[in-house]
């Protein structure tokens, strides 16, 4: 595939980038063909999204004199492209947190989200308008199996940013969801479908897993299973046992997941949601320090996994963008604590690495966190049709 010059890239707009880039792919049907007449191998680069959560600053990430991410600050961004000043637009209603910028990233839309059940501090949201895993296995044959988020056990509101609401879209073009939480309802299927319960516990636990399975709202009424996924999670106990604990745990968990799948289920798309730098809300600020590191560490095993994998190697781009920023309150003992649509809040940043992205560039100028998902269909060549950014066009060499 050719991307277009830098010359050619400003005489576009973004409708005619996105078309340029996926003619350079392949050739077929526009995105709003039905999924038998769409559906075509998918043959193109694999992205790996690092979503550096929990909300981080840039000066403790990306700035050269106080950065906990090393591996991020001193070789990852030095051999891609480095957006030091994106950021989370400041609009009504556009809030500075996790499911909220997660949502951006997956959707390429700044929306105002509320919680369906009417929870005061509730983050169960659903998307409008489609995800880009949605709209990847819409434009290609991409099993479900292979477009995976990965989700730490204490968001469980976060398990259901699989698939948006939109009529066009939705469930039957739905990611793969890998986490604790997931693991603890497949240890339950599991154990009811070879009678390990019996007497008035079969029913118990067969009530408890009906409960667990309509937690999705929009999927309970869709039976589905993958085998891919299943067979991940038989692998994993057989591992790592059922009792979770042995298996780490944190952002840590999310790292030793991730390795795995790469090894076995070969994803094309997969999210990895870290979030341990978020623990800052307890007060301590070497939680905040920490998890940035812990992060960093793991982001370097994954791109270590990758290049010593001939199915990635040379075919995975790395995408590492916060889901917010912090607070910068001098006023307060731990000034980066909170999160709450501050200015700083709003700061963030964006590394671009892999084949296909420029080297050793700074692309110092502001641009958005809802322009990732534009970047990243552009590179995978298939359209976002409801995204509101363009691509980053800096970033493609």
């Amino acid at each position: 595939m050719r991307i277009p010059s830098r010359a050619e890239r400003a005489m576009m707009d973004r409708r005619d980038f996105l078309g340029a880039i996926a003619v350079g792919l392949t050739a077929g049907p526009t995105a709003h063909a039905n999924r038998s007449a769409m559906t075509r191998p998918y043959d193109g680069r694999n992205v790996i999204l690092i979503r550096f959560g929990g909300g981080v600053r840039r000066q403790e990430t990306i700035d050269a004199d106080a950065s906990y991410a090393p591996f991020l600050k001193n070789v990852l961004a030095p051999q891609g492209v480095l957006f030091p000043q994106m950021q989370i637009t400041d609009a009504p209603g556009i809030v500075t947190s996790h499911g909220e910028g997660t949502l951006n990233i997956l959707t390429g839309k700044y929306d105002v989200y509320r919680d369906i059940d009417g929870r005061l501090l509730g983050a169960r949201f659903e998307a409008k308008v489609p995800t880009l895993f949605e709209a990847l296995r819409k434009a290609y044959d991409v099993p479900t199996s292979q477009a995976l988020i990965i989700n730490g056990e204490d968001r469980i509101d976060e398990e259901f940013y699989s698939f948006s609401n939109h009529h066009l879209f939705g469930v039957d073009y739905r990611s793969s969801v890998l986490s604790l939480y997931r693991f603890k309802l497949h240890l339950l299927r599991r154990d009811l479908e070879q009678g390990r319960y019996s007497g008035r516990q079969e029913p118990e636990k067969r009530q408890e897993l009906r409960r667990l399975e309509q937690l999705d709202r929009r999927a309970r009424d869709v039976a589905f299973r993958s085998p891919e996924i299943d067979h991940f999670w038989d692998q994993w106990a057989a591992y790592y046992g059922r009792s979770g604990l042995v298996n780490p745990r944190g952002d840590r968990l999310l790292c030793e997941l991730a390795l795995r799948a790469l090894r076995t289920l070969r994803p094309r798309l997969m999210l990895i949601n870290f979030n341990d730098p978020d623990y800052v809300h307890w007060g301590n600020p070497s939680h905040y320090t920490r998890g940035v590191t812990i992060i960093d560490e793991s982001l370097q095993r994954i791109h270590q996994a990758v290049e010593a994998d001939d199915f990635y190697r040379g075919r995975t781009v790395f995408v590492v963008v916060p889901d917010c920023g912090r607070d910068n309150n001098p006023l307060v003992a731990v000034p980066y604590q909170h999160h709450f649509n501050s200015a700083h809040a709003r700061r963030i940043f964006a590394v671009l690495w892999g084949p296909g992205i420029d080297r050793g560039r700074i692309v110092d100028r502001p641009v958005e966190q809802c322009q990732i998902a534009a970047t990243v269909s552009a590179l995978m060549g298939f359209e976002m049709p409801y995204a509101e950014g363009q691509p980053l066009a800096e970033a493609f060499a």
